[in-house]
């Protein structure tokens, strides 16, 4: 666990250099979080019927589903953005682990610091963890930190009934529990790709094919392609774990030590 912790901390004081990293870590959450926000408070002095008219060509029965039942057309058409919102913030566990162990790598290769920590006795399992931890838990602590910030805002800008469905535990699970489990696969792939080329920038673009899904679901969800329910989250976070597992061992045995120090130059 000793050597575990020293990765961590090296991985931090090193990666955190990087005006890059720090921009994706930093911008990006205060982004996703003033968005949400400066659009409720622009929604205020929208009548019911603008507000129900700017998002569906429908009635909001039709285009909103069982979100709506309970709720007038003010009311459903502002929990509609708010579902939408919240789900943009599965993109920050996605986005910004991938930036920092993309780099984590290949970048250590760049700056010769990789040749002397392949040289020690760590296990090749406690570098990956290492590694894989630095880059996770930022990702988790932002993304937590810029959801309760929104949640906070929307808390003070809509009445209980449309807050009561912000926090409803289907998407209390997508943050908390899927949020995590997207980082973490994220950040398998950003390293298994890291370790497989020789350019950060070339590391961090195939990285970000990573949130194609996430998107893809965002655009879904948008354009009512389906809705998303407790029981699809469920079944997203089993197979989420699934996928870790799966592609926590495959990154492990991908990196090869010799290989990677004789390969590049």
């Amino acid at each position: 666990m000793d050597k575990i912790n020293t990765i961590i901390n090296k991985e931090w004081a090193e990666v955190f250099k990087n005006k890059l990293v720090l921009f994706s870590v930093a911008f990006l959450p205060l982004l996703l979080t003033a968005l949400p926000l400066i659009t409720i408070y622009s929604m205020q002095g929208l009548t019911p019927e603008e507000m129900a008219t700017s998002t569906t060509q429908g009635t909001p029965d039709e285009f909103f589903g069982d979100i709506c039942l309970g709720l007038n057309e003010a009311d459903c058409t502002t929990v509609y953005m708010l579902n939408i919102f919240t789900l943009l913030f599965m993109i920050l566990p996605v986005m910004v682990p991938v930036t920092i162990a993309a780099y984590s790598i290949v970048g250590e290769k760049s700056t010769r610091s990789l040749e002397p920590l392949l040289a020690t006795p760590i296990t090749t399992i406690e570098l990956i963890l290492g590694k894989g931890i630095a880059a996770v838990l930022p990702a988790i602590v932002v993304t937590w930190l810029s959801f309760g910030i929104y949640l906070i805002g929307a808390r003070l800008m809509t009445n209980e009934t449309v807050f009561a469905r912000i926090i409803d535990p289907m998407w209390l699970l997508a943050v908390f529990l899927v949020g995590p489990l997207l980082a973490v696969l994220a950040v398998c792939a950003a390293m298994m790709i890291s370790s497989r080329v020789s350019d950060p920038r070339t590391a961090e673009q195939l990285s970000g094919a990573v949130m194609l899904p996430i998107i893809l679901l965002v655009m879904g969800q948008s354009f009512g392609v389906f809705l998303l329910s407790s029981e699809l989250v469920l079944v997203t976070a089993v197979v989420l774990i699934i996928l870790d597992a799966i592609l926590f061992y495959l990154t492990v045995k991908m990196f090869q030590r010799e290989t990677i120090l004789t390969r590049w130059k």
